[in-house]
């Protein structure tokens, strides 16, 4: 990636779940049991890059929207959040449509794996990330300057947070661990179906690992009726 004089290119890349944007959790945090990795690039598998991490709770990962074809050069987006029917500036939102496409997340460090075929891995949980994603850079999160809980939160005040029941068919979990099974459950929670798209009765398909969850939004929540393998999975 290059801008003007800089150039920047990716230290990491990270493995989720998610083989798609579709599903993805719209923030960080909001399923804290999504676990992912951060595989480092050959110039930057040294333990000397890392030393010091495990000492920190979590970090900030700032990556490339790598999925998008080109950068949005519009002043105004439409949240999803807001159902796809309301603008807001740019820069008060975190959509991934931005003039330069740069994703922020926080994510709770699991476990630092040293010697791996990949050298030092780090084990995350929490990430709003699709898998393959490149890394650009990992900071320590400092609660005494990062967190303000007490804070006005603009237009997502004023959005219902609740969640869905989600029922999945036993003959669907068992083709996943239970802690995969349980990780998908929290994510059809909190519907990933678009706001401004959401009809009741209407099968969605959403890639999870290695599979595309077939699901239906009804009046009681989301009811899970199969799963395929995706022919693409790598």
């Amino acid at each position: 990636m290059q801008v003007g004089d800089i150039s920047m290119r990716p230290i990491a890349y990270f493995r989720s779940p998610f083989p798609s944007k579709f599903g993805i959790p719209r923030q960080s945090g909001l399923i804290p049991r999504i676990q992912g990795k951060i595989v480092f690039v050959p110039e930057w598998r040294n333990a000397d890059a890392l030393r010091g991490i495990e000492d920190f709770d979590y970090l900030w990962l700032l990556w490339l929207f790598s999925a998008n074809s080109h950068p949005s050069k519009s002043p105004l987006v439409r949240p999803p959040m807001l159902g796809g029917n309301q603008k807001v500036g740019v820069f008060a939102s975190r959509s991934p449509f931005r003039p330069n496409p740069i994703g922020l997340s926080s994510v709770r460090i699991h476990y630092v794996e040293w010697s791996s075929p990949s050298g030092p891995v780090i084990h995350v949980e929490g990430a709003d990330i699709m898998d393959n994603t490149p890394i650009l850079d990992i900071k320590p999160y400092l609660p005494y300057t990062d967190s303000h809980p007490e804070v006005r939160n603009g237009f997502a005040d004023s959005v219902d947070k609740r969640t869905l029941p989600v029922y999945i068919p036993p003959s669907v979990c068992e083709k996943f661990s239970p802690e995969a099974c349980d990780m998908l459950k929290e994510t059809l929670a909190l519907n990933p179906c678009p706001r401004y798209q959401s009809e009741e009765g209407r099968c969605y398909g959403m890639p999870f690992m290695e599979y595309d969850v077939r699901f239906l939004l009804t009046e009681k929540g989301i009811q899970v009726v199969d799963v395929f393998p995706l022919t693409n999975h790598t």
